[in-house]
């Protein structure tokens, strides 16, 4: 079906309107001036301090005068504080990062600006396919790909050992492997988990649907169907509760976020995350003990003894695919990047973008372990086993549909609560069919 990009009032999020200029974007540099202030909203904390001083420092260097001020959003909420501020040329933000997931609907309601004669220079066909379809209308461009973090799973090696357990090949023995580390219990806490798996886990949830062949919604004809319902995903949803019911004792009302903590506290065997996570386990065996604000050449040394540790302790996977040496399809987790229609500083943006898309830039999120927007960099993750273990997962990663409404269904938290009430025992065919008329209803 073709799109065609709203013009005026648009509708993005949960019943809710966001007013955006009727402009293609990029032409007009109202407020570019030397002494401008420049705002980037980053998304939560992927993108390390170092790289954000990089930008600081290079941006000021190259537009004497004007000044770069980067500002984190929390991803919670993110959506209803983008309506607000991109619909005001008071509050809109000059460059914003954007979940891949809900770029469609902000790029379909006319909310960026037209970067279409950028992209050659910015990478091109190099650029990470999927998320330029996310940021397209129309052969248009408007949101390009900042970077991808496929996931891969973390665990901890003697818990395997004392548990008896080999890195699973196949997503059959991965479940074998989580519910026999459940069952032995080798970390010995309470509420101990064989795979930390939060009920409200979408994210990683969703590998077992696409990797049976199922989706989330597909299109038919102008309409979208929800597509839990089909047997390949009903499939993966039966495996899916599965491992809620007898491999993990994490929350049924909690997200994915920071399933790092009940590891590196010794209560979960294994987790699943975007291959930079490798940076926040911190076993207690592992800390030696360094202030957060100490920047000493010994506090530097004792830094690398600890992460050495953790890594020792540790290992990582791609999850497995059915088929031993396929990796199961993962979503493709990251984020696009856009200026804003309403920014009043449109060449300034532009120049901040280049800088972005250098290859000194592009470099340095490569060596953090974030998948560059331009994959001509991704060889700068080095070739460890995070590298490697990264570089599968991405091999079949997937985004969710590229419907222009689909932030929405992120917004109103359909799948968190879908995916809870998988966890809490629901009937699987009921609960599917009344997730999918509920998609439905929200993307159409």
């Amino acid at each position: 079906m073709k799109r065609v990009r709203t013009s005026g009032l648009a509708a993005v999020g949960v019943g809710l309107l966001l007013a955006v200029a009727a402009c293609s974007g990029g032409s007009e540099t109202g407020g570019d001036s030397g002494d401008a202030e420049v705002r980037l909203w980053l998304a939560g904390t992927d993108t390390p301090q170092e790289l954000r001083d990089y930008l600081v420092e290079t941006f000021e260097e190259q537009n004497e005068g004007a000044t770069l001020v980067i500002e984190e959003q929390d991803w919670s909420g993110l959506v209803p504080r983008l309506q607000t501020a991109l619909a005001s040329a008071d509050q809109t933000p000059d460059l914003v990062e954007i979940g891949n997931t809900q770029s469609p609907t902000f790029t379909y309601a006319g909310a960026f600006s037209d970067i279409t004669d950028m992209v050659e220079d910015l990478g091109g066909d190099q650029l990470l396919e999927g998320f330029v379809e996310a940021g397209t209308v129309d052969d248009s461009v408007y949101a390009v790909p900042y970077y991808s973090g496929a996931r891969a799973v973390f665990y901890r090696k003697d818990l395997f050992q004392a548990a008896g357990v080999q890195v699973p090949t196949t997503l059959a023995e991965f479940r074998e492997a989580a519910l026999k580390l459940q069952a032995a219990a080798p970390g010995g806490k309470p509420n101990f988990s064989g795979f930390w798996f939060p009920g409200q886990d979408w994210y990683n949830g969703i590998a077992w649907i696409y990797s049976h062949g199922g989706d989330l919604a597909v299109q038919d004809g102008d309409t979208w169907v929800g597509a839990l319902s089909s047997p390949e995903s009903q499939k993966g949803l039966a495996e899916v509760q599965e491992l809620f019911a007898d491999a993990t004792r994490a929350p049924r009302d909690a997200d994915s976020a920071e399933p790092w903590v009940p590891f590196n506290n010794g209560e979960a065997a294994m987790f699943s995350a975007p291959t930079w996570a490798r940076w926040s386990i911190d076993l207690p065996e592992c800390n030696k003990g360094v202030a957060a604000d100490d920047e000493s050449e010994q506090a530097k040394v004792l830094l690398a003894e600890q992460q050495a540790c953790n890594e020792e302790k540790t290992g990582v996977f791609p999850l497995p695919g059915e088929q031993a040496g396929t990796p199961a399809t993962v979503f493709a987790g990251g984020s696009n990047i856009a200026i804003p229609a309403k920014s009043g500083n449109q060449e300034l943006a532009r120049n901040l973008l280049e800088i972005i898309f250098s290859e000194e830039y592009q470099t340095m999120l490569a060596e953090n372990g974030l998948i560059p927007g331009n994959s001509s960099y991704a060889d700068a993750l080095g070739d460890d086993v995070y590298a490697q273990a990264a570089r599968d997962a991405a091999l079949g990663a997937k985004l969710t549909p590229a419907a222009e409404k689909w932030a929405e269904v992120e917004g109103a938290r359909i799948l968190e609560d879908f995916f809870q009430q998988i966890a809490g025992g629901a009937d699987l065919a009921e609960a599917s069919a009344e997730a999918d008329q509920l998609i439905a209803d929200t993307l159409n």
